[in-house]
């Protein structure tokens, strides 16, 4: 069970919570391309995210173009699925328009937009609008995976896309249709009962639950001829700077950008 021995099919079921239990990341690609209708269709459902405020403070750069997915794909660790993949689209934290808005239109300095909060709502903004579009994408039979390493480079990403100030990557999307017989396992999840709390958030009872966690994704990738452990994953991640990839940069990179984050 993906989700732990806690987790009970609800009464109600529905299409949804079926593609959204489903979901795996793909990255292997038929060279089949990615039509202009549906890319239309999947920015219409990251449209259709929460945004708050209605402030839409994010954008989306489709690149199609060969030549540019493979330097983005150098910029985010040489990883060769982004070349495969026939769309990458690379999602934005996006201050600029809300600025000329702002200042053009509105008639005042945009001095809100510089500071934490305003970053913040970009960047909640994008990831939900993302998640949105890659739900769009599995339903209609496509495979996605998300490119967190546009940030180890981002302002080299940024000059990439022509970015403007205000303007930040914050991680990609590949999009294409599954190459046949290279599909994924459905990755097992952190037992509910340590990222569930109730009324109070409780850390210690998490260790048993992580353990145990750690046992059954071992046997997963023991299974798909992986290296095993969650455990040393998130501690290579976290355990030192270099571990970052780059992005312990990315305070002073946002602030090229623009985003003074007061």
């Amino acid at each position: 069970m993906r989700y732990g021995a806690g987790f009970e099919v609800p009464g109600e079921w529905s299409a949804v919570l079926e593609q959204q239990l489903a979901h795996r990341s793909v990255r292997g690609y038929r060279a089949e391309a990615v039509s202009d209708e549906t890319l239309a269709a999947l920015v219409a459902a990251a449209q259709s995210a929460p945004t708050s405020g209605n402030l839409q403070l994010w954008s989306v750069v489709a690149v199609r173009d060969d030549g540019r997915r493979a330097r983005l794909a150098e910029l985010a660790g040489d990883q060769q699925f982004i070349v495969d993949a026939p769309l990458l689209l690379v999602w934005l934290a996006d201050l600029a328009r809300a600025r000329q808005v702002t200042t053009e239109i509105g008639s005042a300095t945009a001095e809100g937009a510089d500071f934490v909060e305003a970053a913040l709502l970009s960047f909640i903004d994008v990831a939900l609008a993302a998640q949105n579009a890659s739900l769009a994408a599995e339903s209609l039979g496509l495979g996605t995976v998300f490119v967190g390493a546009i940030r180890n480079r981002p302002l080299e990403v940024a000059e990439e896309l022509g970015l403007p100030p205000n303007v930040f990557p914050v991680f990609g999307l590949t999009v294409g249709h599954p190459e046949l017989g290279n599909e994924a396992a459905v990755k097992p999840r952190l037992p509910q009962q340590a990222v569930l709390h109730h009324e109070q958030y409780a850390l210690e009872p998490q260790l048993a639950h992580v353990e145990a966690y750690e046992e059954l994704l071992n046997a997963f990738y023991a299974t798909a001829g992986l290296p095993g452990s969650w455990v040393k994953r998130v501690a290579h991640r976290f355990g030192s700077v270099a571990g970052l990839k780059g992005r312990e940069h990315l305070r002073g990179a946002l602030r090229t950008q623009g985003f003074e984050l007061r």
